[in-house]
């Protein structure tokens, strides 16, 4: 399944590379518009691969207060941020790529920015959960999850960004970017709303004992901060072991 998953990201990129190409060589709009919905497949099907933050994400829902329509929010910036990073990269530091980016698709730098930042919400999370009665998480606090957990640049759009800027049609790049966004914010709310539905579902089911199903809210609020502080550790951890 996921070596079909790989292929069919690989087919969509070559295609697309070969769309820009044409366009660059002086063949018109119709090809590449015409071609472009397929970046919300490849958004969706690339954001199901590894590393697209979806245990953070759903972790951090399942431990939170947050509704739904709020967890879609969280989602967004996530999807926002880790698409638009590989474009500002792209657009504003592309002499400085080669340096910053050891293996293709990974940014060191920011992922220790993102990982401390996920860290510092995670230890949030278990003290409120251990010193508070009832801990509200604010719609600020997700959203800053978000962009703390997307900060991680999206490697396919750098890729295509990066081949576009080299033919010179730099604006093909950016409309592949809104549709690989959309395609990574359809799996990444999908993901959120599940995570949403499944908590509220354990949340009905123990309404009627409310002292146990408090008890149960702090220890799960407890558990997802620690997981995202062993997560943010363990990262930070193996960064500092490559130095």
């Amino acid at each position: 399944m996921f070596q079909q998953i790989i292929d069919i990201q690989r087919e969509i990129y070559l295609t697309f590379a070969a769309h820009i190409k044409d366009y660059a060589a002086g063949g018109g709009w119709t090809s590449f518009l015409a071609f472009l919905p397929m970046g919300i497949v490849f958004g969706s099907v690339h954001a199901m691969t590894p590393g697209h933050s979806k245990s953070v994400l759903a972790t951090y829902l399942a431990g939170s207060s947050t509704k739904a329509h709020r967890a879609l929010l969280v989602s967004l910036a996530l999807s926002f941020t880790h698409v638009s990073m590989a474009v500002v990269i792209a657009l504003l530091a592309l002499p400085l790529v080669s340096h910053s980016f050891v293996d293709a698709g990974s940014s060191p730098i920011l992922e220790v920015v993102s990982r401390g930042l996920l860290g510092v919400i995670g230890l949030w999370m278990l003290i409120s959960a251990v010193f508070r009665h009832g801990h509200i998480h604010s719609e600020g606090e997700g959203i800053l999850m978000g962009v703390a957990a997307g900060l991680i640049p999206c490697p396919l759009t750098l890729f295509v960004m990066t081949f576009a800027m080299i033919h010179q049609v730099v604006v093909t790049g950016l409309l592949f970017a809104v549709t690989m966004m959309l395609g990574v914010a359809l799996t990444l709310s999908a993901v959120a709303l599940l995570a949403v539905v499944f908590r509220d579902r354990i949340t009905y089911l123990m309404r009627t004992r409310p002292a146990l199903f408090a008890t149960v809210s702090r220890v799960t609020s407890a558990l997802a901060g620690t997981v995202l502080i062993l997560v943010a550790a363990q990262e930070l951890s193996n960064w500092w072991a490559t130095r």
